[in-house]
C-alpha cells in the first residue's frame, strides 16, 4: 500500500494527514500551533516563515510520515514572502488577513481605471487580502524593503521550496497564483505590468506547474507535488465536481463552485480563481455568516446550540419576522455601510423562537442570494457542501436544503485541505490524467422533501427579498 501525506499550513497551525494513496483513508494525523510573533504594529498580521517549518516538524512527530512516498502542501492563500536577489527573506511574511493594505487595494483599483479593468485583466478585483495589495502597501510604507524584494513566494510555494532543499527553480500552481492579483486565470499568464504598477519594479515569478506535475523530490527522495491554496485543496479533498458548490460558514461566508471556465464579473462581486485540477473556482463572499447566529444567541442569552433548538420551535417564515443580516455592512450584495434590519414585528412574532428562526433564515437567504450570483454568471450549482460548525446546527441543516433548493452535503469534520493536498500527492505519484477517486466517508446528504418543501423555501426567500428591496431598493433587479 502506497502512503501519501498532505500538509495544510493555516494562519494559526499546521495539520498533517497520512492517507492510503488508493482510497484516501486517513491512516494517521497530527497538528501543531504556529508560534505567534510579537507585532510592532497592533494592526498587523505577520509571521516568520521559519515558524511554519517548526510547526510542521512538531506536527509530524511520532512517526507520522513513516512510509510516506509523496507529500502535497496546502497553505493560506494570498500571503507575501518577499526574498531578495540571493533568496534571503527581506522581512516577516505579510499574511492574507493583514488589514493595513486596505488603502493600497483601493488605490490600485483606481490606478488601473476601476473594477471592470481589473476583472478584465485578472478575473478579479483586488481586495486587501491579495498579494498585489501588500506589494503596493510595502512600496508606500516600507520603500527600502520594497526595493530589496526581487521575488515573492506564497506560503505554500515557500514551504515546497524548503522541503525540496532550496532548488534554484521556484514553483507554484494555478490555484494559489490566481490569488496574487498579478496572474490571470483567464489567460494563464503573469502580468508584470501590474506588479510594476504596485511595487515599482518587476519580480522574478515562480513557474506554474500543472495539476499533477511534481515540484520535485526531497534530498531523501520523497516526491513533492505542486501544492496549492487552502480553498483549492479543500475542494480537492471534498471531491468536488462541476456543479458542486461549497458554502463555508465562518464569521464571514465563503461561497465557491467548480466551473469549467473563468468567470469575469465586471462588478467585482465574483473573484475568478483557478482550482487545483485545471478547472476554475469562482468565489463570492459575504461579510455576515456565523456571526449573525452568535449575535442573535447573545441577544437571546443562549448559546448556538440553544439558538438552533429555539429556531426549530418556530416554523418556516418565522411568523413574518425577517432579519436582513447586514450587521457589518455587506459585500454580496454590495452594501458596505448597511446595518442589520429586523422587521415584521407583531404580537404573534415576538417570541424568542421566531427571532432565532429569523436569524437562521436571514443568514441562509443571504448565502442563497450569493449562490444565485454565481448561477447568474453561468455557474451550475446542483449540490452544496456545507462547512463550518454553524452548518452542523439542526436548524441550519433543516433550512438549508429548502432555501438553497438543492441537496446539501454535510461532510464530517476533518482536515479537508490537508486531505486534498494528500490527494494531489497521490495524483502526482500515479501520473494519471485524473486524480484518484477518494470517497468522502460519513458524509450526510440532506435533500428538499419534494415540491412542497421547495415551494415553502421559495416563499421564505420571496419574503426576504421583498424586505431587502424595500429597505435597499438599489439591490432590486432592473
Amino acid at each position: 500500500m502506497a502512503i501519501v501525506a498532505g500538509i495544510d499550513s493555516s494562519t494559526t497551525r499546521t495539520r498533517i494527514v497520512a492517507c492510503d494513496a488508493d482510497t484516501g483513508a486517513v491512516l494517521r494525523d497530527g497538528k501543531a500551533p504556529h508560534p505567534q510573533p510579537e507585532a510592532a504594529d497592533a494592526r498587523s498580521t505577520e509571521a516568520d516563515p521559519q515558524t511554519w517549518l517548526h510547526s510542521l516538524g512538531d506536527a509530524a512527530t511520532g512517526g507520522l510520515l513513516e512510509g510516506v512516498t509523496a507529500i502535497g502542501v496546502s497553505a493560506q492563500q494570498h500571503g507575501l514572502v518577499g526574498l531578495d536577489a540571493g533568496g534571503v527573506l527581506v522581512r516577516l511574511a505579510l499574511l492574507w488577513n493583514d488589514p493595513r493594505s486596505a488603502g493600497a487595494a483601493a488605490s490600485l483599483i483606481d490606478a488601473l481605471g476601476g473594477p471592470a479593468r481589473w476583472a478584465e485583466a485578472i478575473g478579479s478585483v483586488p481586495t486587501p487580502a491579495y498579494t498585489i495589495a501588500k506589494l503596493r502597501w510595502l512600496a508606500e510604507f516600507e520603500p527600502v524593503s520594497a526595493q530589496r524584494i526581487a521575488e515573492v513566494l506564497l506560503p505554500h510555494d515557500w514551504l515546497v521550496w524548503q522541503l525540496l532543499g532550496h532548488p534554484r527553480r521556484r514553483t507554484t500552481d494555478r490555484g494559489d497564483a490566481s490569488g496574487t492579483g498579478y496572474w490571470s486565470p483567464v489567460t494563464g499568464e503573469y502580468r508584470q505590468d501590474l506588479v510594476e504598477l504596485a511595487l515599482g519594479h518587476e519580480l522574478r515569478v515562480p513557474d506554474i506547474l500543472g495539476p499533477a506535475e511534481p515540484a520535485g523530490h526531497t534530498p531523501e527522495g520523497l516526491l513533492i507535488s505542486a501544492g496549492t491554496g487552502d480553498n483549492m485543496a479543500a475542494a480537492l479533498g471534498l471531491g468536488l465536481r462541476p456543479g458542486d458548490a461549497v458554502v463555508s460558514l465562518g464569521g464571514n461566508g465563503t461561497i465557491f463552485a467548480v466551473h469549467e471556465q473563468a468567470v469575469v464579473d465586471a462588478t467585482g462581486v465574483i473573484s475568478s480563481f483557478a482550482d487545483a485540477t485545471g478547472r476554475h473556482l469562482p468565489m463570492a463572499g459575504t461579510l455576515n455568516a456565523a456571526q449573525v447566529l452568535r449575535s442573535a444567541a447573545a441577544m437571546l442569552g443562549c448559546d448556538l446550540e440553544q439558538l438552533g433548538d429555539l429556531a426549530l420551535q418556530s416554523s418556516p417564515g418565522a411568523y413574518g419576522l425577517v432579519l436582513l443580516p447586514y450587521l457589518d455592512g455587506e459585500r454580496t450584495p454590495r452594501l458596505p455601510h448597511a446595518a442589520g434590519t429586523l422587521t415584521g414585528l407583531r404580537a404573534e412574532s415576538m417570541g424568542p423562537q421566531h427571532l432565532a428562526r429569523a436569524a437562521v433564515e436571514g443568514m441562509l437567504c443571504n448565502i442563497a442570494e450569493a449562490l444565485d450570483v454565481l448561477r447568474g454568471h453561468g455557474v451550475a450549482v446542483n449540490r452544496v457542501f456545507l462547512l463550518g460548525a454553524a452548518g452542523r446546527l439542526a436548524a441550519v441543516r433543516d433550512s438549508a436544503p429548502r432555501l438553497f433548493g438543492v441537496p446539501v452535503v454535510i461532510p464530517p469534520p476533518g482536515a479537508h485541505a490537508a486531505r486534498g493536498a494528500a490527494r494531489q500527492a497521490a495524483w502526482a505519484l500515479a501520473g494519471t490524467p485524473e486524480p484518484p477517486v477518494w470517497e468522502l466517508p460519513d458524509a450526510v446528504t440532506l435533500a428538499p422533501e419534494g415540491e412542497q418543501d421547495l415551494a415553502v423555501g421559495n416563499a421564505v426567500r420571496q419574503q426576504y427579498q421583498a424586505v431587502r428591496e424595500q429597505f435597499h431598493p438599489e439591490t432590486a433587479e432592473g
